[in-house]
């Protein structure tokens, strides 16, 4: 294959790739990307007003999680929502067994999009906050943001409401916050931190609880966005 060959097609992916960035945030890539850089910048200043020490890894990582959460809540939650409303549904049911690769291709748009954005933020941060691997960081920072939006998926498809879904999964959110301390150290932790500062006797432990975690976590996210898929086979339900 040559690379006369080769260009054209990577344009088409391309090309195919920007259309469903664009249906992912409904054309408002621009507005989603300046809330995220927003959030991020408040909760970082809170922190430095509020802590003495300079912020480590393990502060970088709640930076990037937030505006990572933020940037794959709407995506996920009013997804369906969005095809019902512009009867792109209908065409997708009308074709036979290709839907699920678009949902699918979608997922994925949304998650190459997201790791993208925060890669820029741990660049920032990387430089300006804190010495951290941004390779590693992204990587355990999309955990929960992966099990998130397919969470958000599969509950968009039972309620077929996307302000529905949008309450169920904000309560859901709240309710892991609210208990992330008395579940810090345990590996069903949705929010789990592997830069956390332990002792040397702690960190075997630390490590492992993040490995069953960072596993349950791809389990869950496999799972729901299968059963969010299989749903879907219910036509009648969402015409």
């Amino acid at each position: 294959m040559t690379v006369s060959d080769v260009m054209p097609r990577l344009r088409s992916l391309l090309g195919f790739f920007r259309y469903n960035a664009k249906q992912v945030f409904a054309n408002k890539f621009i507005y989603f990307l300046i809330a995220a850089v927003a959030l991020y910048l408040f909760i970082a200043i809170i922190y430095s007003v509020n802590e003495a020490s300079q912020p480590d890894a393990g502060a970088v990582f709640y930076f990037l999680l937030a505006p990572g959460t933020l940037l794959i809540f709407y995506p996920s939650v009013y997804s369906l929502q969005a095809d019902v409303d512009s009867r792109m549904l209908e065409t997708l049911f009308g074709i036979p067994n290709y839907r699920y690769k678009v949902w699918l291709f979608r997922s994925v748009v949304q998650y190459i999009a997201v790791a993208f954005l925060l890669t820029l933020l741990a660049l920032f941060s990387r430089y300006a906050l804190a010495d951290f691997s941004i390779p590693g960081m992204i990587f355990h920072v999309m955990f929960p943001i992966v099990f998130l939006g397919s969470f958000a998926f599969m509950v968009s498809t039972m309620t077929r409401s996307g302000n529905g879904a949008a309450v169920i999964m904000v309560i859901i959110g709240l309710f892991f916050w609210m208990f992330q301390e008395p579940l810090e150290a345990s590996k069903w932790n949705l929010f789990h931190n592997p830069y956390v500062m332990v002792d040397q006797i702690q960190m075997l432990s630390w490590q492992e609880t993040t490995l069953y975690n960072r596993i349950y976590l791809v389990i869950g996210s496999v799972v729901t966005t299968m059963y969010g898929l299989l749903r879907l086979q219910k036509r009648e339900k969402f015409m």
